[in-house]
């Protein structure tokens, strides 16, 4: 993952130093495009060990239309608990729990975790259940293998997280979740393969970027196989793409490592539809990391 590097050291390098919601502060670059082929293996970072648990089973969890961090909880993923959490701790409920003790209260309490566990309209409702004017509910997912498999020329094949109308929500005291980062992703078919494109709006870039690489790549895979395709390139476009200061001393370490050969990841042949998937069907090979690097998440 040489691309994703070269991010790093390029907004390092020319990024400009910009406040942000978070009031961490931020070095950014606005614009920013990267390809991987796919068929060069399965681009999970190297340079750092990565958590591909939580990157499938969020996936997973976007397809089941869910948007509550239950599921995840329970399947040992933390990477979306910091956002209700603040939002629960600014309630009048709150009882000076830590987050740790809040995510067991979301796994052991069905009422609590429907509470507080939700994170408002992300990913999960936009791509599975959309809501149209007449009140029923658009699966973008279908819709996209639908016209993948009958009209593969389309430059219409789109699935769009940005619901002006539920944006309105996902403010920062009304629900948990800020609006949606990625905005929107398109496939594209030529020569018997999938590709797809995605809009990041904001990148978290130390943190985020590595996941949104390899789930989205993921997705492509499993999109190629239940249409009959072999998966093509994945192509990351951004607006905002930033470097938190308080990770600056983990990206000097990553940028001082040497990437290694990327993994396989395997997936069961015999699913043949998006929804069908569950976690047994994944299996990474190959992967030979460096060790993991921690840091702090700006919420």
């Amino acid at each position: 993952m040489k691309q994703y590097l070269d991010l790093l050291q390029t907004i390092v390098d020319k990024g400009i130093d910009k406040d942000d919601r978070t009031g961490v502060g931020t070095r950014s670059l606005f614009g920013y495009q990267m390809r991987v082929n796919l068929s060069e293996g399965f681009p999970l970072l190297t340079t750092k060990k990565m958590f591909t648990k939580a990157i499938i089973h969020e996936l997973l969890w976007f397809l089941m239309g869910d948007t509550n961090i239950k599921y995840l909880v329970e399947n040992g993923v933390r990477i979306w608990n910091e956002w209700p959490y603040e939002t629960y701790k600014a309630s009048e409920e709150y009882e000076n729990e830590t987050l740790d003790e809040f995510v067991e209260k979301i796994k052991s309490d069905d009422s609590f975790a429907e509470k507080w566990g939700d994170l408002g309209p992300v990913y999960g409702k936009q791509w599975i259940r959309w809501e149209a004017p007449d009140g029923s509910e658009i699966n973008q997912i279908q819709n996209a293998v639908d016209m993948i498999k009958n009209n593969p020329n389309s430059r219409r094949i789109i699935v769009s997280g940005w619901n002006v109308a539920d944006i309105q929500s996902l403010i920062k005291g009304k629900t948990s979740a800020p609006p949606l980062c990625h905005t929107v992703f398109q496939f594209y078919v030529v020569n018997g393969k999938l590709s797809c494109q995605l809009y990041q709006r904001s990148a978290d870039v130390f943190l985020g970027v590595p996941f949104n690489i390899a789930s989205y790549s993921l997705l492509t895979m499993m999109m190629a196989q239940v249409t009959g395709l072999e998966p093509g390139d994945f192509v990351h476009t951004f607006g905002d793409v930033h470097i938190y200061k308080n990770h600056m001393d983990q990206v000097k370490l990553q940028l001082s490592r040497e990437p290694k050969k990327l993994p396989t990841m395997k997936i069961n042949p015999k699913v043949e539809n998006i929804f069908e998937f569950n976690f047994d069907d994944f299996s990474l090979e190959g992967y030979d990391p460096h060790p993991r690097i921690k840091a702090q998440i700006a919420v």
